[in-house]
């Protein structure tokens, strides 16, 4: 049964790894393996494993633009030290939309279940705005070129589209580029921003579950991790690291010379296989 349940969680991480950083969305994709590959473990971990996961997604960002992100490099120029800091209260400037709407959500005990059939709509609806985008986009040069040159309102306005993401189906990286491209931004630099954004939009996601976790196994609500579900977690971390690695430098390299066309049309298939499987089959 442990070799059984390491291996679900091999597949997680590399679920996760892949969905958290590709515009298709991990939400889509786990609804697909809890269907045929369910974790044998309580609810409150499983539901906790989902979320600490992607802090091993989001070391892979730290340690793929670690230079890129850190003020404090020797190698930088006191202008470029500037600059970086400059990046990173742009970040956090479009933080604070989905900040706020995560705690009025809390507030107001609002949960968004993960219904297959707006899973399903959201997938296909953002498939169809990538391709719609992308086909109004072309032949146009975009007005910032590089993450650098966002500037705080457009920080702002990207964080306004992330909130959308909420939203099951609709990809935390789908919706900030979608949003960053509207706004004028080009793919590279929109893909870049994006993966920025998520280190302090995830952290405090996983955190909250945590917390959360935490709470519910003093209340006696869930059990304390013991060595099987210890070991499920770091195989999924592990694997979600080192996939995320891959696939961070993949979509960067992608954005180069492709657009993100191809990812509109694999979500409206996806979207059509969920509706048919969940509608007509299950």
């Amino acid at each position: 049964m442990l070799i059984l349940e390491l291996l679900k969680a091999l597949l997680l991480g590399i679920i996760e790894g892949i969905t958290e950083w590709l515009p298709v969305s991990s939400t889509g994709h786990l609804l697909l393996f809890n269907e045929f590959f369910p974790l044998d473990q309580d609810t409150a971990f499983t539901h906790m494993l989902v979320e600490v996961i992607q802090l091993a997604a989001i070391l892979a960002v730290v340690v793929f633009f670690f230079n890129r992100l850190n003020p404090f490099s020797k190698k930088k120029s006191a202008e470029e030290k500037k600059n970086t800091w400059l990046l990173w209260v742009k970040i956090l400037v479009a933080v604070i939309p989905g900040g706020v709407a995560v705690v009025a959500m809390k507030l107001l005990d609002i949960d968004l279940i993960d219904d297959p059939v707006i899973v399903a709509a959201a997938l296909l609806v953002y498939g169809i705005a990538f391709i719609v985008i992308e086909r109004l986009k072309k032949n146009k040069a975009p007005r910032i070129e590089s993450a650098d040159g966002i500037t705080y309102k457009t920080a702002l306005f990207i964080g306004l589209f992330q909130v959308l993401s909420l939203v099951p189906g609709t990809s935390r990286s789908g919706s900030t580029i979608l949003g960053a491209m509207l706004l004028g931004v080009s793919r590279t630099a929109a893909a870049e921003f994006t993966f920025f954004l998520a280190i302090p939009a995830m952290c405090g996601a996983s955190g909250l579950e945590v917390l959360s976790y935490a709470k519910d196994v003093i209340d006696g609500e869930a059990q304390m991790m013991g060595g099987e579900q210890l070991a499920i977690l770091a195989v999924a971390m592990v694997v979600s690291f080192v996939v995320s690695l891959v696939c961070v430098k993949f979509l960067m390299g992608f954005v180069k010379r492709h657009n993100f066309e191809v990812f509109g049309w694999y979500r409206i298939a996806l979207g059509i296989l969920l509706l048919l499987y969940f509608l007509v089959i299950a």
